[in-house]
């Protein structure tokens, strides 16, 4: 695989031409009063996992429409004071998994909760939390179901539900709530910019190579999955072209990174085809706090930096938690 999208100098200053919604504030508003008038109700569980240096729970909270996600809350065997948390969400496809996979964070000392996505999992990790919404004719995935209209897609209950995890991971005791970052890659990192957007007082967010960026850009240049899944619609249902980007146009990380007031490390991999690096630098561009950093990646694809990345956010990340 060769470099495919802009030059790195290009990159840098490069912007999206997603227009954003005159509404877009009031849309998300309004998204999430509606969830908010269902009762939290978080519960954790503990869980037996044969893991003796972690306490792990299984955790189970109400999302877009009182809908009850999944989760797991996991911290450091022993933990008797509240300690700085991180919330992390999945790829594109996977779900929460198992305990035994999620070790890093309460590895470095912190709380940290991973949230299943509803209705995935079955492509890789498995999860636990159906999508008990259903929706008009949508091309096999999850990026056109309810495409048409920005109150029924499928994000809008994904992001609902992210907020709401927040929400739910800083009720427990031992989460410090005001010492509080999201993190995620591809897709989990495209919902990580969401609630960067939709979460006015996270101390730290850490997207890695996210997806859901620069719509306009993402659906025209690259032939992979899953930006490939929208353009695969409109290659049948000819005349929607104008509904379908118009319900973009409220769920694109650029928008939500204009809003983002935490600390920022993103990451871009310049051969990467799944979320093309110019998708990723328009957010990145886009981004409104300006403590903001990026890990570029030069000679890899979707998988990016890998163990690599880790290893940078476990140099970058507690700073901002512990500060």
């Amino acid at each position: 695989m060769a470099l495919f999208d802009l030059p790195l100098d290009e990159l840098r200053s490069y912007r999206s031409r997603s227009v954003e919604p005159a509404d877009f504030d009031a849309f998300w508003a309004t998204t999430l009063a509606e969830a908010r008038t269902h009762d939290l109700d978080p519960v954790f569980k503990p869980v037996e996992t044969g893991l003796s240096t972690v306490e792990v729970y299984d955790v189970t909270f109400a999302g877009f429409g009182g809908h009850p996600v999944k989760g797991w809350f996991v911290l450091p065997a022993g933990t008797r004071e509240p300690l700085p948390l991180v919330v992390e969400f999945v790829g594109y496809g996977g779900g929460r998994g198992l305990p035994h996979s999620r070790l890093l964070w309460p590895s470095a000392g912190f709380a940290y909760f991973v949230m299943d996505t509803r209705g995935q999992g079955a492509g890789w990790g498995g999860g636990d939390t159906p999508d008990p919404v259903g929706s008009a004719s949508a091309f096999p995935g999850f990026m056109t179901r309810g495409i048409e209209d920005p109150h029924e897609y499928y994000y809008r209950r994904v992001f609902t539900d992210a907020v709401r995890a927040v929400e739910a991971a800083r009720s427990h005791p031992l989460a410090d709530a005001s010492r509080t970052a999201a993190i995620g890659r591809s897709q989990g990192g495209g919902i990580t910019l969401a609630v960067a957007g939709l979460v006015p007082d996270l101390v730290a967010i850490a997207p890695d190579v996210p997806f859901l960026c620069d719509f306009p850009r993402a659906t025209t240049l690259t032939d992979k999955h899953p930006y490939r899944e929208v353009g695969m619609y409109l290659n049948t249902y000819r005349r929607r072209g104008e509904s379908v980007r118009r319900t973009l146009s409220y769920f694109d990380g650029v928008h939500f990174a204009a809003r983002g007031s935490a600390p920022a490390m993103f990451s871009a991999a310049l051969e990467d085809q799944t979320c093309p690096p110019s998708t990723v630098f328009a957010a990145f561009n886009a981004y409104a706090h300006e403590d903001r950093t990026i890990e570029v990646y030069e000679f890899n694809g979707h998988e990016g930096g890998a163990q690599y990345q880790e290893e940078a956010q476990l140099g970058w990340l507690p700073r901002r938690l512990t500060a």
